[in-house]
């Protein structure tokens, strides 16, 4: 089976930066399976690329190497690091993008070789420890063990009395509102707020409410999220990222 290397970027797809990532990749791994997961995301939103990679990873197989840059401080005094985790691989900058990895992960400071373009570490830096790691090389033989990456704090629900208290996440490009409330926390008939806004209670599906009207329902990857059928739940209610929602 060839080796898969996921790509989750900032860069988009006007430019030529993530074919040249490509490339490098192509280049030393031979036959390897290339999967973007995005590169969409608004430049330097390191909560949406901590949510995607949580979301996506444990989807592939064991081996999997998962190449994440979205890198403010390239060519900084940030670290470039490479991880292990769960039979998975990543490769990334040291700014908290691997903080949803579990606390079992192993981490490695990688050497930024002297030719390395100080504003295009992806390429450069992170491209050729992707196909190494997909090549088989050991994690530990491309880099200095470390014991401290750079973790910041992911967001989870909290108890106010008989309420779950969490927040919006992300918002994907539907306008839906995802939040950090897990569906098996919600009480069967209990009605959703969002912020200053009364949604209802848990939906099955976007096809249980009339087109135009909101809809909360457990999305596919478990937790609660709140949607306009055939609309933008996040135009409609005027919110985003950081409302709370009461459940």
């Amino acid at each position: 089976m060839p080796g898969i290397i996921t790509l989750l970027t900032d860069f988009g797809t006007r430019d030529s930066y993530v074919a040249e990532v490509k490339g490098v990749i192509a280049t030393k791994a031979h036959g390897v399976v290339l999967i973007d997961v995005t590169h969409d995301l608004a430049p330097g939103d390191l909560p949406a690329a901590r949510y995607l990679l949580a979301r996506t990873w444990h989807r592939f197989p064991a081996g999997t190497v998962h190449l994440a840059v979205v890198d403010p401080g390239v060519g900084t005094a940030r670290r470039a690091i490479a991880a292990e985790a769960g039979g998975h691989y990543f490769v990334a900058p040291d700014n908290g993008l691997l903080s949803p990895l579990p606390r079992d992960a192993r981490f490695v400071e990688l050497p930024v070789p002297e030719h390395a373009a100080p504003t295009f570490h992806a390429r450069d830096v992170f491209a050729p420890v992707a196909a190494q790691l997909t090549n088989g090389t050991a994690l530990t033989h491309l880099g200095q063990v470390i014991h401290d990456p750079e973790r910041v704090a992911i967001p989870g629900p909290r108890r106010d009395g008989a309420v779950w208290v969490g927040e919006v996440v992300y918002v994907d490009r539907f306008g839906t509102l995802m939040t950090n409330i897990p569906g098996e926390l919600v009480r069967p008939g209990v009605g959703l707020r969002v912020g200053e806004r009364d949604v209802g209670a848990v939906r099955r599906t976007f096809g249980d409410v009339a087109p135009g009207q909101l809809v909360s329902l457990v999305g596919s990857n478990g937790s609660v999220e709140i949607a306009v059928r055939e609309g933008s739940a996040a135009e409609l209610l005027g919110v985003g990222v950081g409302v709370e929602v009461r459940a």
